[in-house]
């Protein structure tokens, strides 16, 4: 679809269900940076790569070792590796290439989500956050783990008010905690059971700031904008949250450290609220104020102008869709299943959705042609009118043409070597590591189809030299030769009614 031609007035968001992805039960998607392949996470504990252009699968990564279901996947920044996190406890980093996995790494409690190092090309550590425990940082080559603390120091660390998670060994019971990177992977948000976002530095394990939110419930996710300048923050108050991020996109750590020594004197909590004010500030609030419903996978689009939310209601299948105003712009109602997942590409207007059936369902957006965009002075008619031309319209070289002058310098040289860069890309330049494609290897058949062709290419001659394909002696297995056969014919338990021909003459002579 040329962009030209597309009308600005309609909405550069999804508008329909394009098309469906089915491969086993799928449970979790991602997108690598430039939404060219797609992995989904399947509940037999395998992990499929669909290359987004075709609707193909472009690589199957198989684990023998790990047959528990996926509850996430998460690319690397050029897309060499994917990490995947599963329900048997596991985090394995796979090589998307050569599709063999790098390293294997068993924690304590599942993980139900795992996110790699964004700052380096090929890390090696990750932040995990456990089903019944505080988030973590992992190292992927060693397996160690770096518990992160979940309260600011004067509570009791790692404890959260009671909740329904439970361990059977006897520690208190806790909240899922929320968490994820900054743009650069300095800086970890954390959002506790208390409603506090926490900004941490994971190596030296202390919170350096904390910023209260109004609801003061769970904080379920927590998310960065593609471009790093706004957080989105999910509640158990039923309300999605929007904060501006004040610090600076490169070394945020550094910039907080100096807030940190400017305010020693205060005491911990009142320094730490204070520092966290500088750092965000509430931009929008986003909730349904009838319906009161709770929000699955809220995410930005990939320019960071559209917020989304799903429903996570039972047995419906509905996408929320508000601008950055904060004002609801469309709400996509799919099929009567529950949505479990949610992600947007990081440059089209589309949107990727996962149903607990395990389809993933890619939603576009209606295109409508304005081809009045294809010139300044081109009008649309409604019905016809009277035209009446120019005496030189029609010739080769109008006069009007002839008056003109050209401006263009035809000694200049053109580049058609320097690439634009993308806008869509700012945020980031092209790597000529990255890898936005995989080959496509072609699979070949099987042995048993090989010889079920070769019978019935042979049996085809035979047909073909018996003088007639209505003969008995040309059927394959007394059946006629259609390619091109109905489903009625290929179904063998279907009824079969055929209308005999009167055998010709030439046919009766060529028997005898």
């Amino acid at each position: 679809m040329n962009a030209s031609i597309i009308d600005p007035l309609q909405g550069d968001f999804p508008e329909v269900i394009e098309e469906y992805l089915e491969h086993g039960v799928m449970k979790c998607i991602a997108f690598n940076r430039r939404g060219t392949l797609l992995a989904a996470g399947c509940s037999d504990g395998n992990c499929i790569i669909w290359d987004f252009e075709t609707r193909g699968i472009a690589k199957e990564l198989r684990d023998k070792d790990c047959v528990a279901a996926i509850t996430s996947v998460c690319w690397s920044k050029y897309g060499h590796r994917v990490l995947v996190s599963a329900a048997d406890k596991s985090l394995t980093l796979w090589d998307v290439v050569s599709g063999e996995k790098i390293t294997r790494t068993i924690l304590q409690q599942t993980p139900l989500q795992a996110r790699l190092h964004p700052g380096s090309s090929t890390p090696s550590l990750c932040l995990a956050c456990p089903l019944s425990s505080a988030p973590m940082i992992v190292d992927l080559n060693t397996g160690g783990a770096t518990m992160l603390p979940v309260s600011i120091p004067d509570s009791n660390p790692g404890l959260a008010p009671p909740s329904r998670n439970k361990i059977s060994d006897g520690t208190p019971p806790f909240s899922p905690t929320a968490a994820c990177f900054n743009k650069c992977g300095d800086l970890v948000y954390a959002g506790n059971s208390k409603g506090e976002i926490l900004l941490i530095d994971y190596k030296s394990v202390q919170v350096l700031a904390m910023v209260p939110t109004s609801g003061g419930s769970v904080i379920k996710n927590i998310v960065f904008s593609r471009n790093g300048q706004y957080l989105l923050t999910n509640s158990n108050d039923r309300t999605i949250r929007i904060y501006e991020n004040l610090l600076p996109l490169k070394d945020g750590l550094k910039a907080l450290n100096g807030l940190n020594e400017t305010l020693n004197s205060l005491d911990d909590v009142e320094k730490l609220k204070i520092v966290g004010s500088k750092c965000l500030t509430l931009f929008r609030e986003f909730q349904d104020t009838i319906t009161k419903m709770h929000w699955k996978a809220p995410c930005f689009s990939g320019d960071g102008e559209w917020v989304i939310g799903g429903s996570a209601s039972k047995g419906e299948h509905k996408i929320y869709i508000w601008d950055r105003a904060g004002h609801l712009v469309k709400i996509l109602e799919g099929p009567k299943e529950a949505l479990i997942d949610l992600v947007w590409h990081p440059v089209h207007p589309i949107v990727v959705s996962v149903s607990l059936t395990g389809l993933v369902y890619i939603w576009a957006k209606d295109y409508t042609e304005n081809w009045s965009a294809f010139a300044p002075d081109f009008k649309e008619l409604e019905e016809n009118e009277e035209y009446i031309e120019r005496e030189d319209e029609f010739d080769l070289i109008p006069e009007t043409e002839k008056a003109k002058e050209s401006n263009v310098n035809e000694d200049d040289e053109v580049d058609i070597v320097t690439v634009d860069k993308d806008s869509a890309f700012s945020d980031s330049d092209m790597s000529q590591e990255e890898l936005c494609f995989l080959p496509a290897i072609p699979s070949p058949d099987a042995p048993e189809q090989q010889d079920k062709c070769l019978e019935s290419s042979s049996k085809l001659v035979e047909s073909n030299n018996s003088g007639s394909p209505l003969s008995e002696e040309g059927r394959p297995n007394g059946r006629a030769m259609n390619h091109a056969s109905s489903p009625l014919e290929e179904d063998p338990g279907a009824t079969r009614v055929k209308r005999k021909r009167k055998p010709s003459e030439k046919w009766l002579d060529l028997q005898l």
